[in-house]
Protein backbone atom coordinates (compact mmCIF):
# COMPACT_ATOMS: atom_id res chain seq x y z
CA UNK A 1 0.00 0.00 0.00
CA UNK A 2 1.65 3.19 -0.87
CA UNK A 3 2.08 5.71 1.79
CA UNK A 4 -1.00 8.16 2.74
CA UNK A 5 -3.57 5.85 0.33
CA UNK A 6 -6.30 4.57 2.62
CA UNK A 7 -6.79 0.97 2.98
CA UNK A 8 -9.55 0.03 0.75
CA UNK A 9 -11.55 -3.59 1.64
CA UNK A 10 -14.35 -4.78 -0.30
CA UNK A 11 -16.96 -6.44 0.96
CA UNK A 12 -20.01 -8.61 -0.70
CA UNK A 13 -23.93 -8.19 0.27
CA UNK A 14 -25.81 -11.19 -0.96
CA UNK A 15 -29.76 -10.53 0.14
CA UNK A 16 -32.29 -12.53 -0.99
CA UNK A 17 -36.29 -12.03 -0.76
CA UNK A 18 -39.49 -13.22 -1.86
CA UNK A 19 -41.92 -10.45 -3.88
CA UNK A 20 -45.46 -10.57 -2.29
CA UNK A 21 -48.03 -12.78 -4.20
CA UNK A 22 -49.04 -10.24 -7.52
CA UNK A 23 -45.89 -7.72 -6.97
CA UNK A 24 -43.26 -7.85 -9.89
CA UNK A 25 -39.54 -7.15 -9.80
CA UNK A 26 -40.65 -3.59 -11.08
CA UNK A 27 -42.47 -3.04 -8.16
CA UNK A 28 -39.48 -3.92 -5.99
CA UNK A 29 -37.10 -1.92 -7.73
CA UNK A 30 -39.75 0.99 -7.43
CA UNK A 31 -39.80 0.75 -3.80
CA UNK A 32 -35.80 -0.83 -3.47
CA UNK A 33 -34.21 1.94 -5.49
CA UNK A 34 -31.36 4.23 -3.55
CA UNK A 35 -32.23 7.44 -4.71
CA UNK A 36 -29.77 8.87 -2.35
CA UNK A 37 -25.94 7.59 -2.97
CA UNK A 38 -23.83 5.61 -0.28
CA UNK A 39 -20.82 8.49 -0.54
CA UNK A 40 -20.53 11.69 1.74
CA UNK A 41 -19.05 14.68 0.20
CA UNK A 42 -15.09 15.52 1.41
CA UNK A 43 -14.74 11.62 1.95
CA UNK A 44 -14.21 10.26 -1.50
CA UNK A 45 -11.61 7.75 -1.57
CA UNK A 46 -9.74 6.68 -5.10
CA UNK A 47 -10.69 3.57 -5.78
CA UNK A 48 -14.18 3.33 -3.58
CA UNK A 49 -16.80 2.14 -5.24
CA UNK A 50 -20.20 1.11 -4.53
CA UNK A 51 -22.15 -1.22 -6.95
CA UNK A 52 -25.09 -3.33 -7.04
CA UNK A 53 -26.59 -6.72 -8.92
CA UNK A 54 -30.11 -7.18 -8.79
CA UNK A 55 -30.94 -10.63 -9.97
CA UNK A 56 -34.36 -12.89 -10.25
CA UNK A 57 -34.02 -16.67 -10.15
CA UNK A 58 -34.77 -18.31 -12.73
CA UNK A 59 -36.96 -21.04 -11.08
CA UNK A 60 -38.52 -18.69 -9.17
CA UNK A 61 -39.01 -15.57 -10.44
CA UNK A 62 -40.67 -14.30 -6.85
CA UNK A 63 -37.22 -14.74 -5.94
CA UNK A 64 -35.10 -11.23 -5.60
CA UNK A 65 -30.67 -11.31 -5.18
CA UNK A 66 -29.06 -8.26 -4.59
CA UNK A 67 -25.35 -8.65 -4.79
CA UNK A 68 -23.85 -5.48 -3.34
CA UNK A 69 -19.90 -4.92 -4.05
CA UNK A 70 -18.63 -2.46 -2.11
CA UNK A 71 -14.43 -1.24 -2.14
CA UNK A 72 -14.57 1.07 0.58
CA UNK A 73 -12.31 2.17 3.63
CA UNK A 74 -13.40 0.94 7.24
CA UNK A 75 -14.92 4.82 7.72
CA UNK A 76 -16.88 4.84 4.21
CA UNK A 77 -17.99 1.41 4.34
CA UNK A 78 -19.35 2.74 8.50
CA UNK A 79 -20.63 5.44 6.68
CA UNK A 80 -23.07 3.73 3.82
CA UNK A 81 -24.00 1.24 5.90
CA UNK A 82 -25.45 4.50 8.05
CA UNK A 83 -27.48 6.18 5.10
CA UNK A 84 -28.77 2.40 4.20
CA UNK A 85 -30.59 2.54 7.51
CA UNK A 86 -32.04 5.99 6.91
CA UNK A 87 -33.08 4.56 3.32
CA UNK A 88 -34.71 1.80 4.20
CA UNK A 89 -36.20 3.12 7.39
CA UNK A 90 -38.02 6.14 5.08
CA UNK A 91 -38.54 3.71 2.33
CA UNK A 92 -39.85 0.07 3.94
CA UNK A 93 -40.01 -2.70 1.33
CA UNK A 94 -42.44 -4.52 3.33
CA UNK A 95 -46.11 -3.68 0.69
CA UNK A 96 -43.55 -5.35 -1.98
CA UNK A 97 -41.76 -8.64 -0.31
CA UNK A 98 -42.57 -11.30 2.61
CA UNK A 99 -41.04 -10.40 5.57
CA UNK A 100 -38.22 -12.67 5.67
CA UNK A 101 -35.20 -11.41 4.26
CA UNK A 102 -31.55 -13.66 3.83
CA UNK A 103 -28.75 -11.68 4.76
CA UNK A 104 -25.25 -12.88 4.27
CA UNK A 105 -22.73 -10.27 4.68
CA UNK A 106 -18.98 -11.20 3.45
CA UNK A 107 -15.03 -9.62 3.11
CA UNK A 108 -13.60 -10.57 -0.47
CA UNK A 109 -10.28 -12.37 0.42
CA UNK A 110 -9.40 -13.90 -2.84
CA UNK A 111 -10.27 -13.30 -6.86
CA UNK A 112 -9.37 -15.64 -8.95
CA UNK A 113 -9.77 -16.15 -12.93
CA UNK A 114 -10.17 -19.42 -13.62
CA UNK A 115 -10.97 -19.24 -17.85
CA UNK A 116 -7.79 -20.06 -19.08
CA UNK A 117 -6.92 -23.75 -20.97
CA UNK A 118 -5.53 -26.24 -19.78
CA UNK A 119 -3.73 -26.30 -16.27
CA UNK A 120 -3.04 -23.43 -13.67
CA UNK A 121 -0.90 -23.44 -10.94
CA UNK A 122 -1.64 -22.92 -7.69
CA UNK A 123 -1.55 -19.62 -6.11
CA UNK A 124 -2.56 -17.80 -2.38
CA UNK A 125 -4.99 -16.19 -1.95
CA UNK A 126 -4.80 -12.88 -3.69
CA UNK A 127 -6.65 -9.77 -5.04
CA UNK A 128 -6.08 -7.29 -7.87
CA UNK A 129 -2.37 -9.45 -8.01
CA UNK A 130 -1.71 -8.49 -4.40
CA UNK A 131 -1.24 -11.51 -2.23
CA UNK A 132 -3.91 -11.49 0.68
CA UNK A 133 -2.17 -10.90 4.43
CA UNK A 134 -4.37 -12.75 6.33
CA UNK A 135 -3.62 -11.70 10.07
CA UNK A 136 -4.41 -8.29 8.47
CA UNK A 137 -7.81 -9.82 6.91
CA UNK A 138 -9.23 -11.51 9.80
CA UNK A 139 -8.66 -7.79 12.05
CA UNK A 140 -10.38 -6.09 9.47
CA UNK A 141 -13.03 -8.80 9.13
CA UNK A 142 -13.66 -8.35 13.01
CA UNK A 143 -14.28 -4.54 12.54
CA UNK A 144 -16.11 -5.22 9.61
CA UNK A 145 -18.35 -7.79 11.85
CA UNK A 146 -18.83 -5.15 14.21
CA UNK A 147 -20.16 -2.54 11.90
CA UNK A 148 -22.58 -4.84 10.06
CA UNK A 149 -23.65 -5.22 14.19
CA UNK A 150 -24.03 -2.04 14.34
CA UNK A 151 -26.00 -0.89 11.51
CA UNK A 152 -28.36 -4.00 11.75
CA UNK A 153 -28.91 -2.90 15.57
CA UNK A 154 -29.91 -0.20 14.08
CA UNK A 155 -31.98 -0.73 11.14
CA UNK A 156 -34.09 -2.77 13.84
CA UNK A 157 -34.52 -0.35 15.86
CA UNK A 158 -35.78 1.88 12.60
CA UNK A 159 -37.78 -1.10 11.98
CA UNK A 160 -39.50 -1.11 15.24
CA UNK A 161 -40.22 2.26 15.45
CA UNK A 162 -42.00 2.33 12.46
CA UNK A 163 -43.88 -0.80 13.16
CA UNK A 164 -45.07 1.04 16.74
CA UNK A 165 -46.33 4.08 14.27
CA UNK A 166 -47.83 2.14 12.13
CA UNK A 167 -49.70 0.12 14.69
CA UNK A 168 -48.59 -2.85 12.49
CA UNK A 169 -47.54 -6.11 13.94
Amino acid sequence: MAAGKPELVTTVSILTRRLKEGRTYEDFRRAWFHTTGFGLEGKEVEGSSNRMYSLVNIFDPREIIVLGFATTTLGQLEDALHIDVIVRGDNPLDEIIEPGIGRKFCALVAEDDFSAVGDIPFKPAGIGGKETDMTEFEKNRIAIAALYAAASKERDAVHESRKSRDGSC
